[in-house]
């Protein structure tokens, strides 16, 4: 089923100034706000910011979690794992980087008991899959990982900077059909990757979609002002016959003015992709 949704943290003004973290204290006024901009569903985030007020982290808290959403129409089915941008699986002491697997792994039991249907792990910026060494070391863990984690069936989307050919070489490695793609227009625009030479690369393998505007080796910009091109986006979605959802991750707009900003994101989805995509 298709759903159109929102990063979280969005529909609330930034906390602390941070650009993208689990809002504490106002987490619970985001379902609201969603449900009032048109949005089917949240991704949660899960990060090391926000950890102390996170109902995936705290004893309990989900079935509360789970009533809020009913109530307002509004799914939690993917969860982005900035944890292990900060508290990496791959670099560092050999004991963090254990710590961090338990982490993954307490995680994806906890979204499985809640119905998540995927967690996406970015591995850009300072967790960036830096060389070979790096994809060996992620090969092992996601495989230790989801040996430990198969009853959940919760899919990892994997978010990574690489190109089309090294990220195709990456997930034949990981054949698991739990293992898929997080595609983000964005970054791919800033890295001056086009859509149709990644979706021949790995179309197959794309399993969600996140939704943001950059310009070529710069920043995130409002959707249609940077060099994504939606367009071929839209096409090659057709074309695999995509049928996830789309996470808008757009640059923020004014503060106190996130729902209209957000319906208005929604809107330029509806208008730009989804059209010739099979319902």
């Amino acid at each position: 089923m298709r759903r159109i949704g929102i990063m979280q943290g969005r529909l609330v003004p930034k906390v602390e100034g941070r650009f993208q973290s689990f809002p504490r204290g106002r987490w619970r006024d985001e379902l609201g706000r969603a449900s009032e901009a048109g949005l089917e569903c949240i991704e949660w985030i899960y990060d090391v910011f926000g950890l102390d007020d996170n109902p995936f982290e705290q004893e309990g808290a989900l079935p509360p979690l789970a009533a809020l959403a009913a109530q307002h129409g509004v799914a939690i089915r993917s969860v982005c794992a900035d944890y292990f941008m900060e508290r990496l699986l791959l670099k560092g002491e050999a004991g963090e980087r254990g710590t961090s697997r338990d982490v993954l792994v307490r995680l994806l039991e906890r979204c499985g008991a809640f119905g998540v249907e995927r967690i996406v792990l970015p591995f850009v910026d300072a967790s960036s899959l830096s060389g070979p060494s790096d994809r060996d070391g992620l090969v092992a863990v996601l495989d230790d990982v989801l040996l430990a984690t198969n009853a959940t069936g919760v899919e990892l989307h994997l978010e990574t900077d690489l190109g089309p050919a090294a990220f195709a070489e990456l997930l034949a490695r990981l054949p698991s059909p739990r293992v898929r793609v997080n595609y983000d227009s964005g970054n791919s625009a800033s890295l001056g990757y086009r859509p149709r030479d990644e979706f021949a690369a790995y179309g197959d393998r794309v399993g969600s979609v996140h939704v943001k505007d950059r310009v070529r080796g710069g920043g995130t910009v409002p959707l249609g002002t940077g060099h994504t091109d939606f367009a071929e986006l839209a096409t090659e979605l057709a074309r695999i016959g995509y049928r996830g959802d789309f996470i808008l991750q757009a640059a923020r707009g004014a503060e106190g003015d996130e729902v209209r900003w957000a319906a208005q994101n929604r809107a330029f989805v509806e208008e730009r992709i989804l059209p010739g995509l099979a319902a």
